[in-house]
């Protein structure tokens, strides 16, 4: 097989191979270095098809081409903002168990989709080449797969109305059969206390306590220490991790200070990077001859997992902080940076974090049964399941376009563990509204809160208090109710989520919003837009409806009884404020 990925500018410059008939309108073409492949195609229940490519010993190529149609857009995990069409000259990602998922899903202008496929075996390395093929007036997606003993597997869902309904069954394919996801404690589905924002690497533990007692009160659930806590920590790089020992002047008793603030009600979880090393770190002579490649963070190397010994090292030095400190879980990131070695010849690297994460989680449970472990974008997908479960949204601070999107994102395929917001972040002597939409931002997922606690204005108090108890009597709808966010490219300016008769619209634009006051016991419609109205399409028959009209700050604006029939209607409600719309308990 001579491909020339190196070469080609274009997929069209690619050797030729034939086609042949997929699903749908998608058509395939299998190559494999110096092998006859063979491929069957089955259907599974719920309307899925499982790809079954065998070429034993063999690098493979799968080529995949949809007539473009009235494409709109191509998600993928790693899509990140660009989640139109690009050209197939520009298309390419290298995925792995760590870094996010060698998935896909075309869609054109309705919504609908096109093409949707996502590995059925999540850990190996694939390299992925995705596109316009402007010669060919088709999209295309090339998967580059290393040798295997085993066949490659690949599911494909066939056309849906929206992104969303498509990902549903490859989400409930993988919840079926991927290893048994850790536990998830209720810990890890409540609001969360994070001091990065807040603090970055200027943390103490009075300053910790401090924030503990007042978000244990405002109704948070859990508490992360973020970078800062450990020995050499300051300054913004990393040239000083490796040790993850407590530094005495800014945590002189540690063990008693995670006791102390575990004793206002909140789990308490500290922030490890247990691959990266730094030179300044005590250990840095032992373990630099195992991290040859540079991290892409500032001042350290990255421990290669491949060797057992690093392995061993890193499960030690994580139930080391777990047991001897009382915590109740790890915050593990740059995981991801491990892909540093991705593609050398020398081994998986998926294979390998496999092992690392499955020996770790079974020394972790052994001390804390309702262990707490957040991963963070891209390494959240399907096959993380086993090894964490609070699944994070990657670094956005003060951006809650950023946590909406990536949020959803990650909820598509995320299966286990509860999808978390990163961090939010506001100006605590701004107004209400700029607190208030960061939790909007963050309202399909558990939100996660960085600013100084003390530091907010009383509005800003109130909001806290009130948004944390909307979402937590919400939580049913939002984290695991039937969700749709609309097309990717329109970065999910409305999303809808409902169960159990209730259902909960969040909008972030100037449109019409269709209700169903009739069908629906109880309808939040949540304002994150510029102004303070909402107008709405009563597409079911309607009927009279108790409103309540909140602030951003949770004050009641208005509460009253009214009819509200078939067609268009104009709703005043504050932006960054909502409005419940209820069935009267007499409505018949």
């Amino acid at each position: 097989m001579s491909t020339l990925p190196s070469e080609a500018v274009t997929t069209a410059e690619l050797a030729p191979a034939p086609y042949e008939p997929l699903l749908d309108t998608v058509e395939m073409a299998v190559l494999a270095d110096g092998a006859h492949p063979a491929w069957t195609l089955s259907e599974l229940p719920g309307g899925l098809r499982m790809l079954h490519v065998e070429a034993p010993g063999a690098a493979v190529e799968i080529r995949l081409s949809v007539p473009l149609g009235d494409a709109a857009g191509y998600w993928h995990p790693k899509a990140g903002w660009h989640r139109t069409l690009l050209a197939d000259w520009e298309g390419r990602a290298t995925v792995s168990l760590i870094d996010g998922l060698a998935a896909g899903c075309l869609y054109d202008h309705t919504g609908a989709t096109l093409l949707t496929f996502a590995a059925a075996d999540p850990a190996p390395e694939v390299a992925l080449r995705y596109g316009v093929s402007e010669e060919n007036d088709t999209h295309v997606v090339h998967l580059h797969l290393a040798p295997s003993a085993t066949p490659h597997r690949f599911l494909f869902a066939p056309r849906s109305p929206s992104v969303a309904s498509a990902l549903r069954p490859l989400r409930a394919w993988y919840e079926a059969r991927m290893p048994t996801p850790l536990p998830v404690p209720e810990a890890a589905r409540l609001p969360l206390y994070c001091t990065w924002y807040a603090f970055n690497q200027a943390i103490d533990e009075a300053a910790v306590e401090r924030q503990a007692a007042l978000a244990a009160d405002m109704g948070f659930g859990a508490l992360i220490l973020d970078d800062g806590w450990q020995r050499l920590g300051s300054g913004r790089g990393y040239a000083g991790v490796g040790d993850w020992i407590p530094d005495p002047g800014k945590f002189p008793g540690f063990t008693a200070h995670v006791e102390r603030v575990r004793g206002t009600g909140l789990r308490y979880l500290v922030w490890v990077a247990p691959l990266l090393l730094g030179p300044r770190a005590d250990c840095h002579p032992v373990w630099a001859p195992f991290a040859p490649a540079r991290a892409t963070v500032p001042g350290a190397h990255v421990l290669d997992p491949r060797h057992p010994e690093v392995r061993a090292h890193v499960v030690r030095t994580c139930l080391r902080l777990v047991r001897d400190h009382g915590l109740d879980g790890l915050k593990v990131d740059f995981l991801n940076e491990a892909m540093a070695y991705a593609g050398d010849g020398r081994g998986d690297v998926g294979h390998a974090l496999t092992l690392l994460l499955a020996e770790l989680r079974e020394a972790l449970l052994g001390v804390r049964p309702e262990l707490l472990l957040e991963l963070r974008q891209p390494y959240v997908g399907p096959g993380m399941a086993p090894f964490g479960n609070m699944l994070r949204s990657f670094d956005c601070p003060a951006d809650s376009a950023a946590n909406r999107v990536r949020t959803v994102d990650t909820s598509f395929l995320a299966i286990g563990g509860a999808v978390h917001s990163d961090p939010l972040l506001w100006d605590t002597s701004g107004p209400v509204e700029a607190a208030a939409r960061q939790f909007i931002g963050a309202l399909h997922a558990v939100p996660q809160v960085s600013v100084r606690l003390d530091a907010l204005t009383a509005e800003q108090a109130d909001a806290v208090r009130f948004w944390l108890a909307q979402w937590r009597r919400l939580r049913p709808q939002l984290l695991d109710g039937t969700t749709e966010p609309g097309r990717p490219d329109g970065l999910y300016t409305l999303v809808s989520a409902e169960s159990e008769g209730v259902r909960v619209l969040t909008v972030h634009d100037d449109r019409i919003v269709p209700v169903r006051p009739a069908t629906h016991r109880e309808t939040v419609l949540v304002n994150a837009t510029a102004g303070d109205r909402l107008a709405v399409d009563v597409e079911d028959g309607g009927g009279t409806v108790e409103i309540e009209v909140h602030g951003p700050d949770g004050r009641i604006i208005e509460r009253t009884r009214s009819p509200l029939g078939p067609g268009l209607h104009s709703l005043p409600v504050p932006r960054t404020g909502l409005v419940l719309l209820t069935k009267p308990s007499d409505a018949t």
